[in-house]
Formats: structure tokens, sequence, C-alpha cells
């Protein structure tokens, strides 16, 4: 067995079922091994989306999505991937190839330094000098992505390295790191501080972000509010933590959240964050969380507790755990008057829109697919006006939300949906994208043809770079700089090079009729959706 063998049997002893990735000289070993493996091996057409289609594996799935690439420009190109997985805490094993060790330092051909590159990218990263760390290693990278605050971790591997023959090979069965011991348990002295501030309360509010998802915190989360009808907003990244439509969910907060949301918030006397990073898109004012209210932050990170806002009640450990240990705790809580004045400001505060009938409304195209997708289909948001769209409009019921939240990467949402496809196949997967976005990942309709991976793609077309000239629009007074999409290609022609069927919308009157026969089977089907250019979110 040689290093290139290891690598693919520990992949294996993980249950890994699927690399994303792009071969060059320098992982060719390893892209040699595993064709004797059952893992299948995906080919993306750009190395970004090798990471991204990994994280849409691992939103689903729980459990780390791989990818793998070569050295130097492979490398360089995955960045972007690492850095979306890690400003959204999403477990990812990222394996690159490197040159000879010996030629380390000496800047050959294809030759970068990744594990520098990524420092600020990644949990932790590792450079493989010996071929029998490799079982070590591994096991390692696995633990550390998927506990704690979760993360990519990248495995750099010399090809002589793995091209050396291993003397034994043995798959640990348990980790040791001295100095890595997350905390996962919540303190039952603060918990019961939090219970004690719960009865208090009149006007308590619960604020859920991406770790209640990470934590598989959902259930328990619900079975808590329900239990005791206190209310719920969440982070953009939280969305699905609560069905939208659930009489309890009061929607996204933010900037681009709901009014009513922010509101509730802001009137609160006790908020819980719980998973929430209290970073600038959800809460651009941390002053107006601890004023005059009880702060309580829930993470397992300790490093984002008091980062961004002092809490009241710090309370490190996972969600998950944690909403265990509060459903088992007596508690008397009344707020059903609160809830009943955030109903009240649900209707009067609701955004009203007055669409072009010319074009297609966004928000309501988007209202009426989720309306007919299937109660656990995944939908995956872009990055631009058509996030937002999707975050104040679609519809979650059993099944999950997925974007960028924290690093905001264009061109995400396809090869995350052709991971969460993979991962799922027996779900329906849409991929909800804008006009600039689509362009930066549609390269992936060919990896979607090549191994029959069938996802829908709704691409909201406005011919700019929608929210960049909203922005424009506000702030330079209509002076509007590259931001025109002109050039862009025919969808249609497009569909039919890569033997995808097309639809088109112009306006609401065919709206369901369309909807129904985009969604009527499993195949992948493009649509596009014509949508006022000068629209905003």
């Amino acid at each position: 067995m040689i290093g290139a063998d290891a690598m693919v049997k520990c992949l294996e002893a993980e249950g890994v079922t699927a690399v994303f990735g792009y071969p060059g000289v320098a992982i060719c070993p390893f892209y040699n091994s595993i064709l004797e493996s059952e893992i299948r091996s995906i080919l993306v057409r750009t190395e970004q989306n090798a990471a991204h289609a990994a994280s849409g594996v691992s939103r689903i799935t729980g459990k780390p999505g791989v990818c793998a690439v070569t050295s130097g420009p492979g490398a360089t190109n995955v960045i972007t991937g690492i850095a979306t997985a890690f400003a959204d805490s999403i477990p990812l094993i990222c394996i690159t190839g490197q040159v000879n060790s010996e030629l380390l330092g000496s800047d050959v051909f294809q030759e970068a330094d990744i594990t520098g590159a990524v420092e600020s990218f990644v949990k932790y990263s590792y450079l493989v000098r010996d071929v029998n760390d490799i079982p070590r290693i591994f096991k390692e990278a696995f633990h550390i992505a998927n506990t704690g605050r979760k993360g990519p971790v990248l495995i750099d591997v010399p090809i002589d390295v793995q091209n050396a023959p291993l003397s034994k090979f043995r798959y640990p069965e348990e980790v040791s790191l001295r100095t890595y011991k997350p905390t996962v348990k919540g303190n039952m002295v603060q918990i019961k501080k939090v219970i004690r501030e719960l009865e208090r309360a009149k006007k308590p509010l619960i604020c859920a972000g991406g770790g209640v998802l990470l934590g598989e915190a959902e259930a328990a989360l619900r079975t808590f509010v329900e239990k005791h009808g206190i209310p719920v907003v969440s982070t953009m990244m939280g969305i699905g933590v609560m069905p939208t439509d659930h009489p309890l969910y009061f929607g996204m907060v933010g900037n681009n959240g709901k009014a009513y949301a922010n509101r509730a918030m802001n009137e609160s006397e006790l908020l819980i964050m719980v998973g929430a990073r209290v970073a600038d898109r959800a809460v651009n004012q941390p002053e107006l969380i601890t004023r005059n209210k009880v702060l309580v932050h829930i993470d397992v990170d300790p490093a984002e507790i008091g980062k961004n806002a002092g809490p009241t009640i710090p309370l490190v450990g996972d969600a998950g755990h944690i909403f265990e240990d509060l459903n088992k705790e007596e508690l008397e809580c009344s707020c059903r008057e609160w809830v009943e004045t955030l109903e009240g400001y649900r209707t009067a505060l609701e955004k009203e829109r007055n669409p072009d009938p010319d074009f297609v409304d966004p928000a309501g195209f988007i209202t009426a697919l989720c309306e007919n997708m299937k109660e656990d289909a995944v939908y995956v948001a872009d990055v631009g006006q058509n996030q937002i769209w999707s975050c104040g409009y679609a519809k979650i019921k059993k099944g999950k939300f997925l974007t960028s939240g924290g690093m905001g990467t264009m061109g995400y949402s396809i090869p995350a949906a052709m991971g969460a496809k993979l991962a799922a196949p027996d779900r329906q997967v849409v991929a909800v994208c804008g006009d600039g976005s689509f362009q930066m990942s549609m390269m992936e309709l060919a990896t979607m043809r090549q191994h029959n991976i069938p996802v829908k793609i709704v691409v909201l077309k406005n011919n700019y770079l929608g929210m960049v000239r909203q922005y424009q629009h506000f702030t330079y007074r209509d002076n509007y700089s590259v931001v025109d999409l002109s050039g862009s290609p025919d969808l249609e022609k497009l569909s039919a090079a890569y033997d995808m069927a097309f639809l088109r919308l112009t306006n609401m009157e065919k709206c369901r009729e369309v909807i129904d026969a985009f969604l009527k089977d499993d195949a992948s089907v493009l649509l596009e959706c014509v949508i006022d250019p000068m629209d905003l979110v």
C-alpha cells in the first residue's frame, strides 16, 4: 500500500461516498487509487465549485464533504470555496496535491504554499511529511472539521508522500488531541439562569442562527418554543430552523430582514441568541440588543460570545445539547400577549410590493415555487438580489434552505445544489440564482450532465448585477458603473447545448402552469424568469 491508497482507505473508513475535484499531476496518485474504490469521483469544471459541492453534501448529511484538487493554481482556485465554508462553519475536508517534499520552497512548477495561503480560512491545516502519518491525520481532520464550531480542514499531500510505501495501515478508532477539547454540554448553572429569566420575562424572543442547524437542534428548539409559546426569529443562516409558516416564527432579522422581525428584536425584554455570530448583516447596531434587555448568547464557540455584543448570560455549548437540557427543566412562561403583539406587527409591517405586470414578480414567483415544491425539498439560494428575495419570500416546510451567508459568494447555488442532490437523490433540489451569479458557475451544467445529477435551476434575469445596481441607484443616484450584463448568453441555446430542458416565464400570467412543468419530474430543467431590471428588494 502507498500513501495514495491509504488516503482512499481513510475516506472509506469515514463513510465518504463522493469526492469533488479537478486532477493534476500532483494529485494523480490519489485519483489513480480512488479508481479501486466505490467512492464516486465527480469532475467539476473549476476548483472553487468542488468546495461548494462538498458544502452541499455536508449541509444535507451533517458529515464533512470532501474535495480534492491539484497543487498550485488548483489549490489557489479552491480557496474561495474554503473561505465560503469557513464563514458559515461548514465542515469540509479539502485535499490538495503538492510538489515533491524536497522541492518545497524552491518555487518549482505549480508550487504554492497552500497551508500558508488558507491560514485565515481553515479550522486547521496539515502538510503531510511522513506517509505513515496519513491515517492519524485523516482521522484528526474529520474529527476537527465536524466537532465544536465546525469548519473546513485542509490536508496538503506532496506527490512523493502519496507514492511512498506505507509500513502498516491502521485507521485509528479514536482521536485524542491534548489542545482540542471543544465544549458541547452547556453549564447547568447558566442554563438554570436562563430558565429564571424566562420565567420573569413578558417579552422573550429566540433568535436562531446557523448553529442550530449545524447542531441538528431544530427539533429540540421547536419542542421548546411550542411547549412554552416563545416566538422565534432567525438570521439568514438560520432560515429553516422553523417552518416559514409556523405561527411562532416571525421571519429573518437584519438589514434585509422583515421589519416586524427587527421590531421584535428591539422590543424584546429577553433575547436569546443561539448559534448566531451577532454580525453586521443580522445586527448592524449591536448596542440595541443589549439596551434595556437581558441578552443570552448561546454558542459552541466561546470566541463568538461577547465578540460583538456583551451578553448578560453567556452559555457555551452545542445548541442540540442545550435545548435538550432546557426541555428537561420545569418552566412557567407566559407570553401569549407578546405573541399577539408580534402577530399585529406582522400584519401591519409586511412590505407591500407593486411589481410591474409586464415582468415576473420575483417575490410572487418564489412564493408560488415553494408552495408547489415538495415538503422536504432543498432550496439553494445564490447571492445578490435573488438571495434577498429568496430569504424574504421562500416558504420552507420540512426541507432545507442553503445559501452563502457569511462570505456572500456568487456562484454558490449550482455546485452546492449538485452536492445536495448527490447526497439526497430522492429529494427535490432547486437552485435559484441571478443572471450574474449563474454565469459564475454555468460551466457546472456539464458536470450535472456527465454525472447525471438532476438539479433544477431558476435564473432571475434582469441583465444587471442587481444588488450592486441597487446600491448605485441609492448611493450614486443612478450613476451605474460596471453592472450591465449585456453580452450574456441566450439561455435557451445554452440549455440545448447541454441537452437540458428549458422554460421561460416573462410575466405572472402563466406562473403556476410553468412552475408545474418545471417541477413535474426529476429531470434537470433551466427556467429563465424575466424580471424588471429596476426592481428593488
